[in-house]
């Protein structure tokens, strides 16, 4: 299953991807073929449902499936416009520091791959969604950066999670870019302001469950600035599992359904580059991963 939070006609529905191209409005497919509408716009509310939002999301898909008139409910994919799936996280986003070896060695040297998870975060106002613009805030920073990341969607509460249980806690994943203002990160000698502009996470463009991902430490991953490949990497060079980081970060702090985690980037970021190669604006990047899909979003002009 891959779930979208869209907008058509300025309306904001929450959808399934059906068939090749196409998507579903769940809330009014549930209005045509039950009378009722059962299911919240909101994906957030959606986890909090568990697994009877999912069982009944299979149900309604098969449903749809034997309708001949389903225009109503089933859009064409290129008519709809995309928003982050989770527009507004609860709370902070999660995100994992040099967990690919070579991004560890390009930010410092052998003596910076770290032993334990390293883990800052990211505001709730940073997130835009696929095809966004990215304002360059050229009054804070001359070193913005990017970074390709898979996300991970938590899908139920959870705290002192085991490693060997932790895939259970995940509903499904998703894209991150993790837009970083270097030389803030430098002068304030913390990550938060420098990870934290507005704009800074784009995320999306959809959200793909668990069941449909089976294998999320096997996937190529890439970054792309003006066509340029910049990042290429697979998760399975991740220093650490995302079983290893759920466990770490739930020792402690309970995590809840809705939670994202970013996993980290690869190397091949801007201040990686001799001289370093920041963006600037009018540039377009374009984060895939293997099974997800394509972010892209421009530097505002």
């Amino acid at each position: 299953m891959k779930f979208v939070t869209a907008q058509l006609h300025g309306r904001t529905f929450l959808g399934l991807l059906f068939e090749e191209g196409l998507v579903i409005d769940i809330q009014k497919a549930e209005k045509k073929l039950y009378e009722e509408e059962f299911t919240p716009v909101s994906l957030l509310e959606c986890l909090a449902l568990g697994d009877k939002f999912v069982q009944h999301i299979e149900t309604l898909a098969e449903l749809v499936k034997k309708e001949s008139e389903r225009e109503s409910y089933v859009y064409s994919y290129e008519d709809i416009q995309l928003l982050a799936p989770i527009p507004r996280p609860m709370k902070n986003i999660f995100c994992v520091g040099k967990n690919y070896r070579e991004h560890a060695i390009e930010m410092g040297s052998e003596n910076d791959i770290p032993t334990d998870v390293m883990l800052f975060s990211k505001t709730p106002t940073t997130v835009i969604a696929h095809q966004d613009e990215i304002d360059p805030h050229l009054d804070l920073t001359n070193e913005l950066d990017y970074e390709g990341e898979l996300a991970v969607i938590i899908g139920k509460e959870g705290k002192r999670i085991l490693p060997n249980e932790a895939m259970d806690y995940v509903f499904g994943y998703t894209i991150v870019n993790d837009i970083t203002a270097r030389d803030l990160q430098k002068k304030h000698k913390q990550f938060l302001l420098g990870k934290s502009l507005d704009t800074s996470c784009p995320m999306g463009p959809i959200v793909v469950h668990k069941s449909a991902l089976p294998r999320p430490h096997q996937l190529t991953i890439e970054t792309k600035v003006n066509g340029e490949v910049r990042q290429k990497a697979n998760t399975e060079d991740m220093i650490f599992s995302i079983p290893e980081i759920i466990s770490v970060i739930s020792k402690g702090t309970t995590l809840e359904p809705g939670d994202i985690i970013a996993t980290g980037t690869p190397a091949g970021v801007g201040k990686g580059f001799n001289p370093p190669r920041f963006l600037k604006p009018g540039d377009v990047i374009d984060v895939t991963i293997e099974g997800i899909g394509t972010l892209s979003n421009k530097v505002r002009l």
